[in-house]
Order: structure tokens, then C-alpha cells, then sequence
């Protein structure tokens, strides 16, 4: 039996997710430097997967609808602990690990919290790029900020709307994240583009 779109979109999404923060990573430990990108950015884009993914579990979402939110996560923790090790601020670690236990806890005390949070949830994770884009503005160089990672978050924004075209509050959420992953990506391009050129 063929592969319909949807499972191509699904597979392909999962590989991407598998890897996405890997050359954000690379890019830090090689340089041994975090320069270019935003603690405020990784924190925010955390909350947005963590409310994304506690919503579809509490509403016991297909697993394939979700299943790349625990890996994008592992990842991005990964992430923040490098950065915050390169920025001389390690034991801020564990107060964010407090931060997010006790969020994802109190996040299903009540119906309405999961509910709100996950309205929510478009802004946080736009909010992310948009503190990434600010920062990139600020410094006109986009330093260690990988425009591979940038790209195939894209990737994965874009591929997303064919598999939740029915959930409009989900679909809108995917189609705002591609939209500031692209522009995010550019930002990176034109800024190292600007860096080699000087």
C-alpha cells in the first residue's frame, strides 16, 4: 500500500523533529559560546510545547499528533543547559526545572486552566520567535543561532496543518509558527550574510 501525503507528512515530520535542535547544538558546543541566542526565546518556546503537549494528552489525542513534542523538548532542555552554561548561569537550571514541573502539574487542576492555557498557547510560542527576532535586531549578528534549525522548524510547521486541518485553534497555531520560523530563518541569513561581508 502507498504512502498517502498525510503519512509522508507524518514520518517526515517525526525524522525532522528527531534531529531539529541538533546543528543548534553543534553550532553552541563547537564555538563554545551561546552568542546570539535568547534564554527568554528557548523558555517561552518550552512553555508553548509543554501546554501543546499536556493539552493533547489530557484530551487523549492520537499519539501520532503529538509524539515529536517529548523528543523537541528533550532537545531544547539540552539546549538551555548549554546555554545557560555558557552564559555563566547553570544554577538558574534548577529553578526553571521547578518552573515547568509545577506548571505542568497545575496545568490540569482544573478544565478551564488547559483550556486557557492552550488559547493561549499561540501567543507563548509566537512570543518565542518574536524575542529570538528581537534579539537578533538588537545585536545585527545572529552569532551561534543555527538558520538549519530556524529552517526545519519551518519544516515542521508547514507539514503539520495537512495532519490537524480540522482543529482551527491547532491549525492556526502551525500557520503562525511557520510564518515566524521563516522569518526568524531570514533574519539569521541576513545578519550572517551582513557579518561576512564587514
Amino acid at each position: 500500500m502507498a504512502l498517502t501525503l498525510l503519512d509522508v507528512a507524518h514520518w517526515s515530520t517525526w525524522a525532522v523533529c528527531a534531529v531539529i535542535k541538533l546543528p543548534q547544538l553543534v553550532a553552541v558546543l563547537r564555538a563554545g559560546s551561546a552568542r546570539g541566542l535568547s534564554v527568554g526565546s528557548l523558555l517561552l518556546e518550552l512553555a508553548g510545547f509543554l501546554v501543546f503537549l499536556r493539552y493533547q494528552i489530557y484530551y487523549g489525542y492520537p499519539l501520532q499528533t503529538y509524539l515529536e513534542n517529548p523528543i523537541i523538548i528533550a532537545q531544547d532542555v539540552i539546549l538551555l543547559l548549554c546555554i545557560l552554561h555558557f552564559y555563566g548561569k547553570t544554577k538558574r537550571a534548577l529553578f526553571f526545572a521547578v518552573i515547568f514541573w509545577g506548571g505542568w502539574y497545575m496545568l490540569t487542576l482544573r478544565k478551564w486552566i488547559i483550556d486557557l492555557a492552550m488559547n493561549l498557547c499561540t501567543f507563548i510560542s509566537a512570543a518565542s520567535k518574536l524575542v529570538q527576532l528581537w534579539c537578533l535586531w538588537q545585536t545585527k549578528d545572529s552569532g551561534q543561532v543555527s538558520a538549519l534549525t530556524w529552517s526545519m522548524s519551518a519544516y515542521t510547521s508547514a507539514s503539520k496543518p495537512q495532519a490537524t486541518w480540522c482543529e482551527v485553534l491547532i491549525l492556526i497555531r502551525f500557520i503562525t509558527m511557520l510564518i515566524l520560523n521563516i522569518w526568524v530563518t531570514a533574519t539569521i541569513l541576513r545578519y550572517r550574510k551582513t557579518k561576512k561581508t564587514d
